[in-house]
């Protein structure tokens, strides 16, 4: 996702360390400090707009949850969104989503969320998709025993590589989705920004759930 610079986005993000969070490598292991309540804490890796992660906080107030976003204007677009719904169980984080070792400890989240992710569809840029095996080893160091990985797209190739290189992997499938929204899964699913354009085009939404 692309996003033009917003001029009020650095200054909304400086004013509110209380929502979002910049440096995360000096809250590895304490996040659950950042939140009301100790919850099982749920992360979506590339949140986008932030739709998903604030629908999904409000509609599980019995989980916490973090969004991170690497795009300075794209997170600010989200810390609007939080600001308004004001949830206790929602953080913001400006990072770069292949560094989850430096801002995790070993065990630290139950449940990971990778949305429409690049899909990366060239192979000399194979080693950058987010179901590439070291992205599948940092996954596994951050969650806990059977934590879950959660991925939703509307690109067939990413989808079918990320089943393969989470089997190679030795991940364990929960469920596998090839028409999310003509599925048993559609009336409780939450939609990101991308999926609801795609959807209403008539694309496919392929979903799988697995875990370690």
């Amino acid at each position: 996702m692309r996003v033009r610079n917003k001029p009020w986005a650095e200054p909304l993000i400086a004013a509110h360390p209380e929502m979002i969070i910049t440096d995360p490598i000096q809250i590895k292991g304490k996040w659950q400090k950042r939140f009301k309540k100790v919850q099982p804490l749920h992360i979506e890796i590339g949140m986008g707009k932030g739709q998903f992660i604030t629908k999904m906080a409000a509609k599980y107030p019995e989980v916490n949850f973090i969004g991170i976003e690497i795009q300075r204007s794209v997170a600010a677009i989200a810390l609007k969104k939080a600001l308004t719904d004001k949830l206790p169980n929602l953080q913001l984080m400006l990072a770069d989503g292949g560094d989850l070792n430096e801002y995790f400890n070993d065990g630290e989240v139950d449940q990971i969320y990778l949305n429409f992710s690049d899909p990366w569809p060239k192979k000399r840029h194979i080693k950058r998709r987010l179901t590439y095996k070291t992205f599948l080893q940092g996954y596994q160091y951050i969650l806990k025993s059977h934590g879950v990985i959660e991925l939703k797209t509307d690109n067939q190739g990413l989808f079918e590589y990320s089943l393969v290189s989470m089997n190679n992997f030795g991940l364990q499938f929960d469920a596998v989705f090839l028409d999310l929204h003509h599925s048993k899964e559609a009336d409780q699913n939450v939609e990101t920004e991308y999926e609801h354009k795609f959807s209403e085009k008539g694309q496919r939404i392929f979903k799988l759930t697995a875990h370690f």
